[in-house]
């Protein structure tokens, strides 16, 4: 297998804290304000947008609601009209910005038998596809990868984001407010 220089990862790999003082990640990054710092690009009423760390692949990031859940079925229905409406300005954002051929879009529910890491807090992973990449994960021989740093994606995903009406831009430091449309659209 051909190696893939990423020597950015390397400030994740051996950060202080593994997670911050949280018993939950997501809660956690809900509930600061350091929005770049933690790469969260777009807030809404319920839910927010958080630009995945690891294993990183430009552009992919996750729609989080704030409800503090592994099961679908708990959120209200506000939570998921929110949530659902998010994922929507996300995959505009993501076009913008980056200019995908496609993407995959998915909820690991259910912990490990799922593939998923994080199970008590659930999420929506959109990743950005572009024809000739390489899947998710290099696992293969001769791979290629499309590579971008961190923060180039993060800049280029709040501006996707901050180019959509209905948004309000408080800075580059922090995330994009999603508002959402008016009823009955």
């Amino acid at each position: 297998m051909d190696s893939v220089f990423a020597p950015w990862r390397i400030e994740w790999v051996e950060r202080e804290e593994q997670n911050p003082d949280a018993d939950c990640v997501f809660c956690a990054f809900r509930d600061e304000e350091a929005d770049r710092e933690n790469r969260v690009v777009a807030r809404s009423d319920h839910a927010f947008v958080l630009l995945n760390n690891y294993p990183y692949g430009p552009g992919h990031v996750m729609v989080i609601p704030h409800t503090h859940t592994g099961e679908y079925g708990d959120l209200d229905e506000a939570t998921l009209l929110d949530h659902a409406r998010l994922k929507q300005r996300t995959f505009d954002a993501v076009k913008r910005a980056l200019g995908p051929d496609g993407f995959n879009a998915g909820l690991n529910l259910g912990g490990k038998a799922a593939g998923g890491s994080i199970d008590d807090h659930l999420h929506t992973h959109v990743v950005p596809r572009w024809e000739g990449d390489t899947n998710f994960m290099p696992v293969v021989g001769d791979t290629q990868v499309i590579v971008e740093a961190v923060d180039d994606s993060y800049d280029r995903l709040h501006e996707g984001f901050a180019s959509q009406s209905g948004t309000s831009v408080p800075g580059p430091n922090a995330a994009v407010r999603v508002e959402a449309p008016p009823k009955g659209l």
